[in-house]
């Protein structure tokens, strides 16, 4: 198919587009060979069987509803709220300041060369078919491992809602009858209960979703004002304390360099997912359009956002070590408490927070699943023939939904044994995420130097493209890094950060599924273009 520029009143309708697989825009630009690019074998039956396994065409997710679902999934300031531990811990105010300046910047970089690619083609497989399209070599196998990858991160990923909306109701137990004690097993059925509205929505009620989108969009914006209005009531610490202030030596960890790149973790998370909204570009009207733009302003709109919310908590947050050392696990919900005397306006200023954060869960849920239906659909899980189909009466993938919601209540049943270890699946997340992004990002990079003519849409970054993918790479390598670091020194089971360990273990799965099966099945993502 010859490379052109799309442009927006081409957006492909996909009820009239033509479905054209084991197609690389760019192969004519390299030199391969059939072993490396092709399967073994074209199963005609499973293929045909796959192209009637597609979502409902009609596209039900507007502009509006869009940018407020890329708005609401990232939950920035109430998950920053929700991870002040980190940062305090290590680093302390110039970590959580500084550090959400770097996560802001870095995130804004990948957002932005990320909406590039989605404007050419937004679908739910996003950075594997990305990767598949501009690998420059072995695209076969780059993407079906990145789709391994994105699929556990962004499992891992959902659950950090449920987790944290959990262990808060848990907090304020514990606020509100200071005897109470603290067991994993209950927070893994709080868990379980704030899920079950989630999951049912997901499953009967989708096309209400665009509705939930817009009003959680405005309460992720209207609330927190409400709540740095009851901060407000606090005494004020002094300017020196928010801008220059570097606590360290409290982790075992000496070198401030080292100390400020672990805080990170606290600040990073509230902004990564920004690709979340691809996944349900199928279901985006004019997507693109809207999914680059709903991905950018997205992620500027969240980043203003946790940095104000930050700030104000710096300014208001009372004792520090009161904070850091509260029984109730998080740090907000006694600097709530401390700012206001009240247990009532406390649970309040929690529960606007919480809010907006369980309907993120309905995002993420939404999103997981429609990615994980796309790597189902183009073979790349083990029994994609029964996770690909489509129930024809609700039109969606319920069986991939199912899928993906076992994995949240499997997940959720490590918090019972071990708090480490799960905190290492929400670190794994985040960690998978990133690397993903690696993939599509770095091989763009190599595309702009080997291939003559990149097909455009109608969102492009123009001359500025190369320079920001450079910073993307630079700021995703940075996090990469330093996620996987312990917390703490010395390093024991207790405080052991398994997300490195974890993620290689999944990344030898991947291998393994490789040589055993996605060699053989493994055929490369579907590919979508408008006709003519």
């Amino acid at each position: 198919m010859p490379e052109q520029k799309i442009e927006p009143a081409q957006a492909p309708t996909y009820s009239e587009g033509v479905e054209m697989q084991h197609t690389r825009p760019v192969a004519s630009e390299r030199t391969q060979t059939p072993s490396e690019n092709e399967p073994s074998t074209v199963e005609n039956a499973r293929t045909e069987y796959r192209e009637k396994q597609q979502l409902d065409t009609q596209r039900y997710l507007s502009f509006l509803a869009s940018l407020a679902f890329s708005a609401t999934l990232l939950a920035s300031w109430e998950t920053t709220g929700a991870g002040l531990l980190a940062g305090l811990y290590n680093g302390g105010p110039v970590a959580i300041v500084y550090g959400l300046i770097v996560s802001i910047v870095g995130n804004l970089a990948i957002a932005m060369s990320l909406a590039e690619l989605a404007s050419v083609h937004p679908t739910a497989g996003a950075q594997y078919h990305w990767t598949y399209v501009l690998a420059p070599y072995y695209p076969r196998f780059f993407s079906f491992f990145q789709g391994w990858i994105t699929v556990f991160s962004w499992s891992a990923l959902v659950c950090i809602a449920p987790f944290f909306i959990g262990t808060q109701i848990e907090g304020m137990i514990k606020l509100a009858h200071p005897e109470y004690e603290v067991h994993g097993w209950r927070s893994t059925l709080l868990m379980w209960f704030v899920s079950i509205i989630p999951i049912t929505v997901n499953i009967f009620a989708r096309r209400v979703l665009g509705v939930i989108e817009i009003v959680a969009g405005v309460m992720h914006v209207v609330f927190l004002p409400t709540v740095l209005g009851f901060l407000s009531h606090a005494p004020r610490s002094e300017h020196g304390f928010v801008w220059d202030t570097f606590i360290g030596g409290l982790s075992g960890w000496e070198n401030p360099g080292v100390v400020f790149s672990i805080g990170l973790l606290g600040v990073i998370t509230p902004l990564s997912g920004i690709d979340g909204i691809i996944h349900m570009a199928e279901e985006v009207e004019n997507a693109q359009v809207a999914v680059p733009r709903s991905m950018v302003w997205g992620t500027v709109i969240n980043g203003a956002m946790a940095f104000s919310y930050a700030i104000a908590i710096l300014y208001f947050m009372g004792n520090y070590a009161d904070a850091l050392m509260t029984p109730t696990g998080y740090p907000i919900i006694e600097i709530a408490y401390q700012a206001t005397g009240s247990k009532t306006a406390t649970f309040m200023i929690m529960a606007t927070g919480m809010m907006p954060g369980w309907i993120a869960f309905f995002n993420g849920l939404a999103s997981v699943t429609r990615l994980t239906w796309a790597f189902a659909r183009d073979n790349g899980l083990p029994f994609s023939d029964f996770f690909v189909k489509v129930d024809s009466r609700l039109k969606i993938p319920v069986r991939s939904l199912l899928l993906v919601s076992s994995c949240i209540f499997v997940l959720s049943l490590i918090q019972t044994g071990s708090t480490a270890a799960f905190n290492a699946i929400l670190s794994l997340s985040t960690l998978g995420l990133y690397i993903s992004y690696l993939f599509p990002l770095v091989s763009l990079v190599i595309a702009r130097f080997t291939i003559k003519d990149i097909p455009r849409g109608p969102f492009t970054l123009g001359r500025f493209g190369l320079p920001l993918n450079l910073v993307a790479i630079l700021f995703a390598t940075y996090f990469v890094v330093f996620l996987p670091f312990p917390p703490t020194l010395p390093v024991t089971t207790e405080n052991m950060n398994f997300a490195g360990p974890v993620l290689g273990f999944v990344m030898l799965c991947s291998c393994i599924d490789w040589l055993v099966r996605g060699r053989h099945k493994w055929s490369g993502p579907t590919m979508r273009y408008p006709r003519g």
